[in-house]
């Protein structure tokens, strides 16, 4: 994994860009790359670069590698994040959903994980299983006072939503 100098390198350039013109970033990234080959933050970060320049064709396989290469920690989810959106954007459902699935698996405690999830259940044609998944998504992890009243509806309800989509044909 990345030592400290190169986590700072890699910072600095991520904090320099400039979304509406990432042509200097993916270059800056690209050197980095070559200094590091097979880094998996290098990888993750270029990836990211080409994702926001609209790239996401490249940005998948850049995504891809930095996993297979070993990305860990909190970096490892925001890969599944990007990447299983990223997915989904190219038309890839179901392979983003599997991708998902298996980010839920090893960060369990992370919303955006379920959130950007039931976008891709929408894209999917499932819309009942994607706000079935944000109902239950409240119900777990926002114990306000009026969610705990209303808990059991909620599960209840998400539990009916989801129903409704394994039920249902789905085509592809």
């Amino acid at each position: 994994m990345a030592n400290d100098e190169l986590r700072a390198q890699l910072d600095q350039v991520f904090a320099a860009r400039d979304r509406e013109d990432m042509a200097p970033t993916i270059e800056a990234f690209s050197r980095i790359l070559e200094q590091h080959p097979e880094e998996p933050l290098a990888l993750y970060e270029l990836g990211g670069a080409y994702d926001t320049d609209g790239q996401e064709a490249v940005a998948a396989g850049y995504y891809r590698r930095a996993m297979d290469a070993g990305l860990e920690g909190r970096w490892l989810r925001q890969c599944y994040l990007q990447y299983g959106s990223t997915l989904r954007n190219l038309g890839n459902v179901e392979e983003s959903l599997a991708l998902f699935d298996d980010g839920i698996r090893a960060f369990p405690d992370s919303e955006s994980l379920v959130l950007f999830k039931s976008l891709t259940l929408h894209a999917a044609a499932r819309p009942s299983a994607a706000l079935g998944s944000v109902l239950r998504l409240i119900a777990d992890r926002f114990p306000t006072e009026e969610v705990l009243r209303y808990e059991a509806a909620l599960r209840g309800n998400a539990d009916f939503l989801e129903s409704i989509d394994d039920e249902t044909p789905q085509t592809s």
